[in-house]
């Protein structure tokens, strides 16, 4: 029997059926309850099951089928449910709040406020806890990126040069202002790109690809776009860039490269009053 790994997934297999739940064999942990309410229908005794274990109120494992905002080793934006004399609960998709002691906290957390955390396991008490203290979690290791590549970004907090953004679960990287052309708020989980990653190790993240490849992918949003407006597009080359980023999310220079990919391959055609579909 595999290792029990608490606060993740596990294939567990279900060794007997009782009035309150099924029995699933955790090895050297012994039996883990999946209750009554998470059971999904038809499972007996020989399935393998895939729940997440955690532990429940009195300290004991027990397993879900439920799937929390993060596990172990993640990191998630997650609301206050309610706040007590040792610290703060935050909700994060099961029945028992995830407890975010006061030490962990880097401003004090209150019922309603949402927070970027990271989900670790306490050594001292062997339980599931959350850390505001984020910087502490990031890698401190080498990222291995090139230009252009995609990754996946959490929005940790505004800066005045742009939003830290955590990347692929476990470096800190950076968009600029003037790289963004779309709504962006913390606690969004977005596609990202790789711009650069510095000498010094810092990591340059764009929200869309660059050069060619943007123009691309633009150009089947614009596509698309014209298409759901009954092939007219009022936009051109005299609309100015902020209506442009407002409505696409993209420069004026990406909107011009793309119109002109389209028009080449006879796509459109550019009339006085904006773009048709041809």
């Amino acid at each position: 029997m595999s290792t029990i790994h608490l606060g993740n997934y596990n294939q567990l297999q279900v060794k007997k059926e009782v009035d309150f739940g099924l029995y699933l064999d955790g090895g050297e942990e012994g039996d883990i309850l999946l209750p009554t309410r998470y059971i999904p229908r038809g499972a007996k005794p020989g399935d393998t099951l895939e729940v997440f274990v955690y532990l429940d109120q009195d300290e004991r494992l027990v397993a879900t089928t439920e799937r929390p905002l993060a596990k172990v080793g993640e990191f998630a934006y997650l609301e206050v449910a309610w706040v007590n004399q040792y610290g703060a609960f935050l909700k994060w998709g099961l029945m028992k709040d995830l407890f975010c002691p006061f030490g962990e906290q880097k401003r004090k957390m209150e019922k309603g406020s949402r927070h970027i955390v990271h989900v670790h396991i306490d050594e001292e008490s062997y339980r599931i806890m959350a850390s505001a203290k984020v910087e502490r979690y990031l890698s401190d290791e080498p990222a291995d990126y090139y230009h252009n590549e995609a990754v996946d970004v959490l929005v940790w907090q505004k800066t005045d040069m742009g939003y830290k953004v955590i990347v692929d679960n476990a470096h800190q990287g950076l968009v600029y202002d003037n790289q963004i052309f779309r709504e962006v708020r913390v606690g969004q989980r977005l596609r990202g790109y790789i711009d650069q990653v510095r000498p010094d190790g810092k990591i340059d993240v764009m929200l869309q690809p660059s050069g060619r490849q943007q123009t691309l992918d633009f150009a089947d949003t614009l596509t698309d776009y014209l298409i759901a407006h009954g092939g007219k597009c009022p936009y051109g080359d005299k609309t100015d860039p902020e209506t442009i980023k407002e409505v696409f999310g993209v420069s004026k220079k990406t909107f011009k490269r793309a119109v002109g990919d389209l028009y080449r391959r006879r796509v459109l055609v550019i009339e006085e009053d904006g773009l048709r579909l041809v």
